[in-house]
Formats: structure tokens, C-alpha cells, sequence
């Protein structure tokens, strides 16, 4: 990102794990992140793909071109596919010019919930933010601990804050956009805004945000989902995590990629550290994949199905569609040698 950057261009997939993570995982998982509320996610910047297939030989997926209707998109079907499919060798990426500005404020809410109908209301307004974030308030409370930052204020009326970002190449506009934001929060009791003035201040509370899944991983809430509804139904989801939890014995706590729908929660249970192989548990994720389909959404966002959440694949597919999965598996992996038994089992 650093070195498109120094040519004047923009590389926008930007996931909270950057620093730790590769393009070749980013490829497998289709990751987003930040910045996928305006600019999309990994599997819209990939134009062609060198694949390995699992009998040796040696493919391109598509062209070096913007536009592509030749024949079925093996470059959309390779990015997400997590690694059953073949082994990516070679990529190619779409590059946007980059944003010559960007501002970034922090708005404290008194109500998770409000918190999350000010998302909504942002986009109704026609405001698009380049990141849109929301961090519940024990969340932030654990990672300002840990990276021991004092750079947002924590206090006990508090429940949760967005990270509002816009970029663009106007200033005037941006402040504009910023300004009407800030207005917007307010009619739902959003608090005092705190506008980053400048690059180390933006930074930091970057980091915050950045370092969320490994604090609270640390703090005991070790079982992480990866949730996605419309943004609309984010307060009904959040209302729904916290009766769960009251049900079946687990605390957790909220954040993510608000702009678009996206939740991260994470589960903090006395007795169960890890949910694979644990009946108590798999029920209790169950009832949440059942709300979060009963909203219109689906079981992961851009982490991926892998060993964890292939139970619960049935929820949001038919028989009819994982057949067709599982028929697309064989095909190319015949002897399903390339990672084995990760999103479905094959007969």
C-alpha cells in the first residue's frame, strides 16, 4: 500500500489485520475492511489471477482488462474460495488514484443502539464516508488499556463511539460533509465530537480500532463471529447479541465495519474458550446466525467459513446451492487434496 502510495495511487482494501496479514490470504478470504463502505472489498480489485490447480497445471483466471464478459468469472470464483480451489501464484490488481485529503472524527453515544441508527441515517442522508466504525465501549475500554492510549475519552455514560472518515480531493466539501455529519449524530444523542487535527492523531485512533480483535482476544473473549445484515437492522442485531448472551450465559462485546452492516462479536463465556466441537456453544451461535438470516443477512462478511462457521452454512443456503458448491469442489479438486474439509465435507 505504501510503496502505490508513494506513485500517486490507492490500493483500497485495508483489513484491521494489515501489518500481520498477505495479499494472498486477502485473495482467499475476499477481505475487506475500513474502507470497504465505500470503495468495496478485495474481490473488486482484482482483475486476473495466476492459479495453481490441484492436478499441477499452471492457469490464468481472466485478462489484464477493466472489462471481462468472456465466459464464466474463474477470478471471482477463485477470490473467497479460501484455498480449496487452487494455489494463487500471480496477482493482478486494479489501482485508484489517491484521495489528496481525508478527516477523520470520533462521536461518543450514550446508546449502542443509537449509535448503530446513526449509521443508517448517515447513508439516508447521501453522505458516503470512506470508513464508517463502530466500537462498544468495554471493547474500547480494553484495547486503550493495552496500548495505552488516552487519545479517546473513556467514561461510564458512554456506550459506544463511530469512526467517521471521509476522503476526497476538495477540502471545502469535505469539511462541509463533516460539519452536516456531526449535525446528524446529534439527533441521536450523539456527544461531543472530537475532530483529528492532524496525521498522529488519525493514526492513533486508527490504532485503536486496529488492535480491537487482539485485545479483547486477550481479555478472554476468544470466540469471535463475523456477522453481516443491512445497515438498517444493526440495532436489532446488537438488541439481539445482548438477549442471547442473557440466554445461554456469555457476555459479549460489538464493533466493526458499521458503514456497511458488518459486525464483529465477541464471546467471552466462564466455561467455553473455544466454540468448535462444543454442543452448548453451537446452539447458542446457532440462534445467532438464525436472527442474523431472519434480518436479511448472512453468516460472515469477510472472514471467511472455514471449519468454525460450516455448521451453520444450512441456515443461509439452501441443499440446492451447497450441492452446486460442493459439485464446483470436485471439479477441481477431485481428490480433495487442498484444504480438506474447510467450508463443507465432501461425500
Amino acid at each position: 500500500m505504501d510503496s502505490v502510495k508513494e506513485r500517486g495511487l490507492f490500493y483500497p482494501p485495508d483489513p484491521s489485520s494489515r501489518g500481520s496479514c498477505f495479499i494472498g490470504g486477502n485473495i482467499a478470504e475476499n477481505s475487506g475492511g475500513p474502507k470497504a463502505v465505500k470503495y468495496g472489498v478485495v474481490k473488486d480489485y482484482v482483475l486476473n489471477l495466476e492459479v495453481v490447480l490441484p492436478n499441477g497445471e499452471v492457469i490464468w483466471t481472466g485478462a489484464n482488462v477493466l472489462k471481462n464478459s468472456t465466459g464464466y468469472n474463474l477470478t471471482q470464483l477463485m477470490v473467497g474460495s479460501e484455498g480449496t480451489l487452487g494455489i494463487v501464484t500471480k496477482i493482478v490488481l486494479k489501482l485508484l488514484p489517491l484521495p489528496k485529503y481525508d478527516l477523520l472524527m470520533l462521536v461518543p453515544f450514550k446508546s449502542l443502539e443509537k449509535a448503530s441508527e446513526a449509521v443508517s441515517a448517515i447513508f439516508r442522508a447521501g453522505f458516503t464516508p470512506s470508513g464508517l466504525e463502530l466500537v462498544e465501549i468495554d471493547a474500547l475500554k480494553i484495547v486503550s488499556a493495552m496500548v495505552d492510549s488516552h487519545a479517546v475519552p473513556v467514561t461510564d455514560d458512554i456506550e459506544a463511539h463511530l469512526i467517521i472518515e471521509v476522503d476526497g480531493n476538495n477540502m471545502d466539501v469535505l469539511m462541509q460533509d463533516m460539519e452536516q455529519i456531526a449535525e446528524l449524530t446529534a439527533q441521536f444523542e450523539g456527544g461531543e465530537v472530537f475532530f483529528a487535527d492532524d496525521a498522529q492523531q488519525k493514526a492513533e485512533l486508527w490504532k485503536l480500532r486496529r488492535r480491537v480483535a487482539e485485545a479483547v482476544k486477550t481479555s478472554g473473549y476468544t470466540i469471535e463471529e463475523d456477522t453481516v445484515v443491512p445497515r438498517a437492522e444493526l440495532p436489532k442485531l446488537i438488541r439481539g447479541v445482548k438477549e442471547l448472551g442473557k440466554q445461554y450465559g456469555f457476555h459479549a462485546v460489538c464493533y466493526g465495519h458499521a458503514g456497511d452492516g458488518n459486525l464483529h462479536i465477541r464471546i467471552n463465556h466462564p466455561t467455553i474458550k473455544n466454540s468448535h466441537g462444543s454442543p452448548e456453544m453451537t446452539a447458542a451461535l446457532r440462534a445467532l446466525f438464525q436472527l442474523v438470516k431472519s434480518l436479511g443477512g448472512t453468516v460472515s462478511g469477510e472472514h471467511g467459513v472455514g471449519l468454525i462457521q460450516k455448521p451453520y452454512m444450512d441456515i443461509v443456503f439452501r441443499n440446492a446451492n451447497l450441492e452446486l458448491m460442493r459439485s464446483i469442489k470436485r471439479a477441481f479438486d477431485p481428490n480433495n487434496i487442498l484444504n480438506a474439509g474447510k467450508i463443507f465435507d465432501l461425500a
